[in-house]
């Protein structure tokens, strides 16, 4: 999981904020999009104008900036990398990382069905102390994905050294949904690209088996990997397609990626055009439209805004299109007004720091 070259501190300095970003923007463009995610276009345009929300809009409660599933997985994942890390360098002791990544999203499903840490097993399988499961703000259900429960459900942990054949996995064998894709950010932030895509695809099976499911998350992974690296948006993604390429099975992720591509260099974004490439619930189409709204747009906040602005799963799509934005601008370049506001803004941040220093090259 380590990297292939010591870090100035400068290029260190770099590294972290472009770790914090990847973190923050995808929460942010999470909070942007949850309270829309089962709107119409058309129902936005109504509730919202013609542009559609504009920034941070009441949730349940009326409560602004509240973040769903996506990041709640996210950051589980950061700490299993986080103790992944630190179990290699104390110990001397790798390829653990897969258990612990199904230990870490147990412990996710112990925030969904227990009403607080109060009555969260004390000992949890895994958790380090004073760890995400002790976060009373994370015990909210925040309409997860059913293929994510019911495979966490089922306590498989993939092997480190499983072949990326493009057959089905274990569990959920027909699931693409983009529950996986959506998570995996953290993977490009701990390691090169090629690492980080067998990585995120094998942790992807844990509860997604369709092919194009895993290999949406390894292509996703392998992006953030190439952004982190200092590649531009276009250029990384392009990597991560020979990546992708490489493996059998990849032809549907790849023919989402590509279109994304195609259609960004065709002149002004607009919703319509991205509603072109699907509605974002599976795992290509999820990909595909984060990285068209981070490729097409102008700014940092009109791709957020373009990216949760659709009548599909907006909260994916603007969580993934934010951990590209973040990962290649660092936190600096998010819209400070959003940061401020977004749920767990400051344990966010934290844990960003820990993997960051967990994690720099050495």
């Amino acid at each position: 999981m380590s990297w292939p070259l010591k870090p100035t501190l400068e290029t260190a300095a770099v590294y972290r904020a472009r770790v914090r970003g990847c973190l923050l923007g995808g929460a942010v463009g999470d909070a942007l999009g949850y309270p829309i995610e089962f709107s119409s276009l058309d129902r936005i345009r109504v509730s919202h104008g013609e542009r559609g929300v504009t920034g941070f809009v009441p949730g349940a409660h009326g409560v602004l900036g509240r973040i769903s599933d996506d990041t709640q997985m996210t950051l589980f994942t950061v700490e299993a990398i986080i103790q992944a890390h630190a179990r290699e360098r104390e110990k001397g002791i790798g390829g653990g990382w897969a258990v612990l990544l199904r230990q870490a999203y147990e412990r996710w499903l112990e925030t969904q069905t227990k009403p607080g840490p109060e009555q969260a097993a004390p000992a949890h399988s895994g958790a380090p102390a004073g760890g995400l499961i002790s976060e009373a703000w994370l015990y909210s259900r925040r309409a997860p994905g059913n293929a994510c429960l019911s495979g966490v459900a089922q306590m498989y942990a993939p092997d480190p050294w499983l072949e990326l054949d493009g057959k089905p996995g274990q569990v959920n064998p027909d699931s693409k949904g983009c529950g996986a894709v959506m998570r995996s950010a953290p993977f490009g932030l701990a390691a090169p690209a090629d690492a980080a895509f067998a990585m995120a695809a094998r942790g992807a099976q844990i509860t997604h088996g369709h092919p194009t499911g895993y290999y949406a998350a390894g292509a996703f992974a392998a992006i953030v990997a190439h952004l982190v690296a200092g590649d531009s948006l276009e250029g990384s993604v392009l990597r991560a397609l020979r990546e992708l390429e490489r493996h059998p099975g990849h032809e549907e992720t790849s023919a989402a990626l590509r279109r994304a591509v195609d259609l960004a260099a065709e002149g002004a974004p607009t919703a319509e055009k991205v509603e072109s490439l699907g509605a974002g619930w599976v795992a290509e189409e999820a990909l595909a439209i984060g990285v068209y709204c981070a490729l097409a747009a102008t700014g940092v906040e009109d791709a957020l805004l373009l990216s949760v602005n659709h009548s599909g799963d907006s909260d994916s799509t603007g969580s993934i299109c934010g951990n590209l934005l973040g990962a290649r601008h660092g936190d600096v370049g998010l819209p400070h007004v959003w940061v401020e506001r977004v749920e767990g803004r400051t344990r966010i941040a934290a844990l960003a720091d820990d993997l960051a220093a967990e994690c720099v090259p050495s």
